[in-house]
Parts: C-alpha cells; sequence; structure tokens
C-alpha cells in the first residue's frame, strides 16, 4: 500500500508542476510489483516455497473436468475393463470404454497437458531456487525444496513415459526462443533414467521420514523409486531380474521402517479408515494429491450412482464410473473388500444419505465415499468434502516388494507375509508358502493388486508392464493383446496400439517434431 500511495503521489506531482525529467522518469521506470516475473521472483525463500507449493497444486489436473459427467481420472478407469457407465453422455468417456479413443479424445490431452504444466513448474523451480540467497542455518529448506521439485518432476514423468512412451524430456524452463521449444520425442529408457535420478536426489534432499502435511516424504521417495524399478523390469523396458533386485531392496526398505514405526506406516486395520477425512496424509497414505473444498473439492464423485439418493443432495449424481459386475463378482467369497459399506463397495445405502436403507440394485464405489461429508446413519453431514486423492499406500509397497522378490528368488517368508496382510485384512485365509510355486506366487500377487488396487488409477498400468490382464471370469491372466473387456456390450478386444495412448492431437499440430504418432492411432 505505501509504494502504491508514494507512486500517486509522483504521477500526482508530475502532472501539476515542472519537475526536472529524472523525477518522472522514475515512476515510469518502476516496475510494477504485482507483475511477476521469473527473473524478479525468485529473490527470496518464500518465493521458493510459493515457486513448490504451485507445482504440487498442478497435480490436481487429475481431477479437473473433461466434459459432461466426466473427470480426468477416468481415463486411467475406463480402459481397463472393470468399469462402465449408466450416463453414456460423454462421447470421449465412451470411447475409452469401448476401446476406440484417438488423439483427438479430451482425456488424453488434459492429461498431456496436466503432466507438462506440472514439470513447468518443477523444471522452474529447479532452475532458480539455487540462485536464490538463503540464511546459512536454512540450507537444508533449499536443498529440502528443490528435492521437492525434483520428486514431482520424477512422479510427472513416471505417467508421460507409460502413458506415451517417446515423449518430450524437457528439463529447463522454456520461453519461445528457447533452443528446444519444439521439442523431438526421446526414448523413454533415457525418461526412466531422468525419474531414477530425480527420485535418487530427492532421497538424498533431507526430507522427513513420514510427512502428514501432504508433502514428499522420505518414504514417499523410497516408495515411488520402488514403483519406477518395478515398472522398469517390466514391459517394456524387460530390464527384469537387476530391477526386480533393486524395486525389493527399495521395498524393503519401506517395510523395515514400518516394522520399526508401526504407528506412523501401516496398513489400517478396517478399509473404512482409507476414507476418512481425519486420516489424511498418515499412515498408510503415502503419497495424495491434497484437495480441499477451500480450493478445489475432492474430484471423484463420478462414482455417484446415477440419480440415487445416496447423499445429502438427494437424486443425484453422475455413475458415469461404475464397477462392472464380472469384476465385483471376482472377488473372493467372504472378501471384506467386497462386502457392502465395508470394502470397496456397496449394494445399499440411506435416503439422502441419513434417512431409510434402500437397495442400489448393483453395487457402485464406496472406496472414496466420505461420511462424515455425506451423510450416514446418526450423521450429520458436513456437506464438505474434503478427501485426498490415493497416489501411494503402504498395501502397494508389500505388493511391490512380495511381485519382485518372487522374481528374484522365488517366494521367501518376507513376501509371503506381505501378500498375507493385503489378505487378512480382507479376512481371506492365505494358502501355505509350500503351496506356491514361483509362477503360482507370481499370480497370486498380480490377483490381489487386481482387488486390492481397483479404481486408483493403477490397474491399466499394471495391464501394460506385465503384458496380462485379469480374466474375471476364470480367476486367471490373458495375454494383453487379444483380452476383451466386458464393460462393452460384445466386449471391446484389447490391441497392441493399445499398449499406449496417442498423442495429443493439438500435440501433434502445434509441434511437427512430434510426429510419427504412436501406432494403430
Amino acid at each position: 500500500m505505501k509504494l502504491y500511495n508514494k507512486n500517486i503521489s509522483k504521477l500526482l506531482l508530475c502532472g501539476a508542476i515542472l519537475l526536472g525529467p529524472t523525477s518522472c522518469s522514475d515512476f515510469l521506470d518502476e516496475q510494477d510489483p504485482s507483475n511477476l516475473q521469473p527473473d524478479t521472483f525468485y529473490t527470496i525463500p518464500d518465493h521458493a516455497e510459493a515457486a513448490v507449493a504451485a507445482t504440487y497444486a498442478e497435480m490436481r489436473f487429475y481431477g479437473q473436468g473433461a466434459g459432461i459427467f466426466s473427470a480426468n481420472w477416468q481415463m486411467l478407469e475406463a480402459v481397463t475393463g472393470t468399469a462402465t457407465t449408466e450416463t453414456g453422455q460423454n462421447s470421449d468417456l465412451n470411447n475409452l470404454y469401448a476401446l476406440i479413443h484417438d488423439g483427438n479424445t479430451g482425456h488424453i490431452a488434459n492429461f498431456w497437458n496436466g503432466l507438462y504444466r506440472v514439470i513447468a513448474n518443477a523444471n522452474l523451480a529447479i532452475e532458480k531456487i539455487p540462485g536464490i540467497q538463503f540464511p546459512a542455518a536454512n540450507e537444508a529448506q533449499k536443498t529440502r525444496l528443490i528435492g521437492e521439485a525434483r520428486f514431482l518432476r520424477a512422479w510427472a514423468y513416471f505417467y508421460v513415459v507409460r502413458l506415451w512412451g517417446d515423449a518430450p524430456l524437457i528439463t529447463l524452463p522454456q520461453t519461445a526462443s528457447s533452443e528446444d521449444f519444439n521439442p523431438t520425442r526421446t526414448p523413454q529408457e533415457e525418461i526412466y533414467n531422468l525419474i531414477v535420478e530425480d527420485l535418487t536426489a530427492a532421497e538424498a534432499a533431507g526430507f522427513a521420514d513420514f510427512n502428514t502435511n501432504g508433502r514428499a516424504s522420505k518414504i514417499a521417495v523410497k516408495s515411488l523409486l520402488s514403483k519406477v524399478y518395478l515398472t522398469m523390469a517390466g514391459f517394456p523396458l524387460s530390464k527384469g531380474a537387476t530391477h526386480y533386485k533393486l524395486a525389493a531392496d527399495k521395498a524393503l526398505e519401506v517395510i523395515t521402517y514400518s516394522k520399526a514405526n508401526p504407528s506412523t506406516l501401516n496398513l489400517f486395520p478396517t478399509y473404512r479408515e482409507l476414507h476418512q477425512e481425519n486420516l489424511k496424509n498418515r499412515l498408510e497414505h503415502i503419497f495424495q494429491i491434497q484437495y480441499n473444498t477451500v480450493v478445489e473439492p475432492f474430484p471423484l464423485n463420478d462414482y455417484f450412482p446415477n440419480f440415487k439418493a445416496v447423499t445429502y443432495a438427494g437424486p443425484s449424481g453422475t455413475g458415469s464410473t461404475v464397477p462392472t459386475l464380472s469384476f465385483y463378482n471376482s472377488y473372493e467369497k467372504g472378501d471384506l473388500r467386497a462386502k457392502d459399506q465395508e470394502g470397496w463397495f456397496y449394494t445399499s445405502y440411506y435416503e439422502n444419505g441419513t434417512g431409510a436403507k434402500f437397495e442400489l440394485g448393483q453395487p457402485y464405489v464406496f472406496k472414496y465415499f466420505n461420511i462424515a461429508a455425506l451423510g450416514g446413519p446418526g450423521i450429520t453431514p458436513t456437506r464438505l468434502n474434503n478427501l485426498n486423492v490415493n497416489l501411494i499406500r503402504y498395501a502397494e509397497v508389500l505388493l511391490i516388494y512380495a511381485e519382485a522378490q518372487n522374481e528374484v528368488g522365488g517366494p521367501n517368508a518376507e513376501a509371503y507375509a506381505a501378500l498375507k496382510a493385503i489378505r487378512d485384512r480382507a479376512k481371506l485365509t492365505t494358502p501355505a508358502m509350500g503351496t506356491f510355486t514361483k509362477a503360482t506366487f507370481a499370480e497370486a500377487v498380480w490377483r490381489e493388486r487386481w482387488h486390492e488396487f481397483a479404481y486408483e488409477g493403477i490397474t491399466w498400468f499394471d495391464m501394460v508392464r506385465l503384458r496380462k490382464v485379469f480374466n474375471e471370469t476364470t480367476g486367471g491372466f490373458d495375454n494383453f493383446v487379444g483380452h476383451r473387456n466386458l464393460n462393452v456390450s460384445g466386449g471391446a478386444p484389447l490391441l497392441e496400439k493399445h499398449l499406449l495412448f496417442p498423442i495429443p492431437i493439438p500435440e501433434l499440430r502445434n509441434n511437427p517434431n512430434l510426429t510419427p504418432q504412436n501406432p494403430g492411432y
């Protein structure tokens, strides 16, 4: 305010009396303090904090709209075959369900743009923060912030490389005069090398072991790194045994920390705790995208059934992502995850959230149902849905270890214990360790991944790295190519081209250097 008044005073004086040219030119030459540019903004530690916070905020593209009755996240569920729709009013979403999507599909363009916005913000922070003067006592803060930016860049590139394969690898801030303003596509192995390099740097950046504030932690870095190594071990890089071992070792570090700190990192005792607001960023939640209605509300509401009164809002919801009956019925008998209102699904609820119980007629996703916000027996709903979106849970680290260790040398006691922990919570009996072969243990872990991580944006990437798809009818696994998803009439076949998504057409038009398009599109 002082600066504003001072400048107004200068303007009035310059207009009222004749002053020397220096006084008026001082005013005219002063930079507008609200017009922030990279060369003037990155000057104090608060600017560094703001830059990293902005990078975290960009992750919320994940839940932003993709046309009528749809959001970006649905792209990763529609193509798996485990979900279908009750609405059918979004042609792009319908095309994803039917596996006839192409480079004009809006969700795909939104993912591309959202991920590269995260990367752009991270690049700017990584480039500019080192030049900011921090007090000597706060040098650790600078290292931490750069590490967080590198973690977020790795997170974004991990999606990019799995969705499109070879893709632009941009590591510096861009302007219209940048040499690589219209970049070519970089081989995916080089992208993975950067991901590993960024995560290794983040692991050494002095993070807290575990964070409840939504920021990256050392455990989050190790968990994501184990996931990256597991993916590199499979298709398309097929690194095999060396990277399965790297994945197992890194996951074991997380498991070891949990054993020493079970009240900090562990599985929740029941499934309900996974969708309680007061437990966000805690215990099993290793890393989440942060949501709050003050900034941006929880974005997974398209799981609500179409015009059934399950919340305080009455008959509403879109039902544009709902479980297929074949997938719901593939859970083992007695699996708590398939029990009404206990696990991942609900087949009944209460009128307007708090009234008389009624049957829904089919299963819907309960995994993200916020009872406190939406209503339940004896609960006055807050109407403020502030749940976060899960990206990494401790359950996934357990199954990463089980799968990777089995690939290294067959199932050992630790791998068996990891699988059993997941099944114990589901109230399922696990066959004795000696009854498994390496092959049957691998399939047992894959099956558990399908049932544990349903509707968390994970299943599609399992399908691609394994080149296998869970067969909901037989309980076994089909080859990726030729498997028919049962979520549309007649079953849509998975083709070789579906291993990658197409480059968005607007990007190809803007940058001819991205050609050729991914095969088959």
